[in-house]
């Protein structure tokens, strides 16, 4: 299976890269809009997500829509051993260069606990099945803790994955520990799968 993800993985981020710049921004601004009116209708006041790097889905005009909505943004700083700790989102001029090139808050750190106070929890990944909600992340484990620490806490947090369009994966390989998530977000569409 390790192989097979592997080569899912491969390709997915080949077609990542393979995008050009106008189209990752238009993806963007159709993400958060999408993503702002889940995000709104589930009435969720406090949100986790992540700054995208790369050629990731962009959440820059996420990040700012939720923040000028009144939405309380966590974002992730990337610990030593790969777990992930919290801090508030207060703008993009507030970012600053961390570990493996992750834009990550200068705000105070609120503990790898603060991931339990989202009520939606946005997920980085390269892909989802759509008929299960299985996410495929890119295999680093820094959000399977997360998932692990939200089920622990007996969070009813929504966790959605933003893609684009065509990294919706029909019979994704899982494990486990692979926790489906609750909906996915493309440019395109929603799914819901709970």
């Amino acid at each position: 299976m390790f192989n097979e993800k592997k080569a899912i993985r491969s390709r997915l981020i080949a077609a990542r890269a393979a995008m050009s710049p106008e189209q990752r921004d238009e993806a963007a601004n159709t993400l958060a809009d999408a993503v702002l009116a889940l995000v709104l209708a589930a009435g969720a006041r406090t949100v986790a997500c992540y700054v995208s790097m790369g050629s990731e889905p962009g959440t820059r005009p996420l990040l700012d829509a939720l923040r000028a909505d009144g939405v309380r943004v966590l974002l992730p700083v990337l610990l030593p051993d790969n777990d992930l700790d919290w801090a508030e989102y207060e703008g993009f001029d507030q970012l600053t260069p961390g570990r493996l090139g992750l834009l990550e808050p200068t705000a105070p750190l609120l503990g790898p606990d603060a991931v339990s106070e989202a009520h939606v929890v946005l997920l980085p990944g390269l892909a989802v099945d759509p008929a299960t909600g299985v996410r495929l992340g890119r295999g680093g484990g820094s959000y399977d803790r997360v998932l692990s620490r939200l089920a622990a806490s007996g969070s009813t947090a929504r966790l959605v994955t933003l893609l684009f369009d065509t990294e919706l994966v029909p019979d994704l390989p899982a494990e486990v520990h692979d926790r489906p998530v609750d909906a996915v977000v493309t440019p395109r569409r929603t799914l819901r799968f709970r």
